[in-house]
């Protein structure tokens, strides 16, 4: 039977000519979410929460357009999952930009010293993708970061979404989830040996433990 999805060789040329296509953007994603990062952590406040809603809307509609509906689209091989995983990142950037008005979530570090700990180590490890790829052997052109690739932007975004609790919107908390954690282990880790996307599933696991302690909290 023929296989649908693609195979451990043609994953990463494609990762390879998406990175290619897209070069410097890399950097300059990379850069602008660690200014955003320091800037929401050392100067909380309204404008620093807007920039980052704003960055993350941004994100995820390059990933949504670029990666999985143009330059990446045969990603998927003969599934449809190139569509669902595009329409499911548009549908997370239009939630983030929706916010950019409803002001609902606001984001900064827990107050539970033990939560502060394991939130800042996550946003460490996401930051460390690109840090991997060089130890990897990976050209400049080829690295992995959060903004350009999905993977650390999931989860990049899952961390930011996990300092708005309880005042979160739930539903792209349950999307990130969902793209974070039940296909990782199998698909990305098991099947391609991206092994960086650990990082991806304990970031999402970690998130599904910190929704549901959460989930019976009122908000408005």
């Amino acid at each position: 039977k023929e296989e649908k999805i693609v195979t451990k060789d043609e994953f990463w040329n494609i990762m390879n000519a998406y990175g290619s296509h897209i070069w410097p953007a890399q950097i300059i994603f990379y850069a602008m979410a660690i200014v955003l990062i320091g800037w929401l952590f050392i100067i909380p406040g309204k404008l620093p929460n807007l920039f980052a809603k704003l960055f993350l809307s941004i994100a995820f509609a390059w990933n949504g357009v670029l990666f999985f509906l143009t330059i990446a689209k045969d990603m998927a091989g003969k599934s449809n999952g190139n569509y669902i995983n595009g329409f499911l990142f548009i549908l997370v950037a239009i939630l983030f930009a929706v916010d950019l008005v409803r002001q609902k979530m606001q984001f900064s570090l827990p107050t539970v010293r033990w939560q502060k700990y394991v939130v800042l180590s996550l946003l460490v490890l996401v930051f460390c993708y690109p840090v991997i790829g060089l130890l990897s052997g990976y050209d400049f052109a080829s690295l992995i970061v959060p903004g350009t690739h999905p993977c650390p932007t999931t989860a990049l975004g899952l961390i930011l979404l996990i300092l708005a609790l309880p005042y979160v919107d739930r539903l792209i908390f349950i999307l990130l989830v969902f793209l974070a954690v039940p296909f990782t282990p199998f698909l990305q880790i098991a099947k391609y040996g991206f092994f960086e996307d650990l990082i991806l599933l304990i970031v999402g696991l970690y998130g599904l433990v910190i929704l549901a302690k959460n989930w019976k909290l009122k908000v408005e």
